[in-house]
């Protein structure tokens, strides 16, 4: 099973996808795990990670992609469920730090999508909501926007559910609450 789970800046859309998680792991020797795409470059975001392993508590595996995220699942067993947040950091990271074309980010999340069916492994993929607003002015900013959208729409296409957040209200768009 694959999740797409959008929405707006601390709309509570991982508070969603981690419950929605636990509720896709299969039965057996499958876990939680949670693939991380930050770094952690300063103290704030020291602190924004350690809030949100608190929050989660126990039982979750976590491993840090920032930009292999097919090659994050080599480890993980058949029947896990695995919590991506989130996609819009990733799409930050394939186009400016690794400079990859929209092209080859978008081949990537293909791959973790792939990867993640054939090996039996439920996937939830967190992304925000950033294009609600006026086009911005500035092309790489414009840049950005477009690919990330693009990797919205493809990820949506793909997954058996997709869920946006408001006010920490799940509204689904396709599929339905089990």
């Amino acid at each position: 099973m694959i999740a797409f789970v959008s929405g707006g800046a601390r709309s509570g859309k991982s508070a969603v996808a981690e419950a929605l998680a636990r509720a896709w792991r299969a039965p057996g020797p499958g876990g939680l795990v949670y693939l991380a795409t930050a770094r952690v470059a300063d103290d704030e975001m020291a602190a924004r990670v350690a809030r949100h392993r608190r929050e989660r508590g126990e039982g979750w595996m976590t491993l840090e992609a920032p930009l292999d995220l097919a090659g994050a699942l080599v480890g993980v067993e058949a029947g896990s469920c695995v919590l991506l947040d989130c996609l819009t950091l990733w799409a930050s990271q394939v186009l400016f730090e690794a400079g990859l074309a929209e092209a080859q980010g978008a081949a990537r999340l293909q791959r973790l999508v792939e990867t993640a069916r054939r090996r039996d492994i439920s996937l939830v993929v967190v992304s925000n909501d950033l294009n609600e607003d006026l086009p911005p002015r500035d092309p790489l900013v414009w840049r950005y926007l477009a690919f990330l959208q693009g990797l919205h729409r493809q990820l949506a296409r793909q997954a058996d559910r997709v869920i946006e957040v408001v006010a920490g209200q799940p509204i689904d768009w396709k599929g339905e609450s089990p």
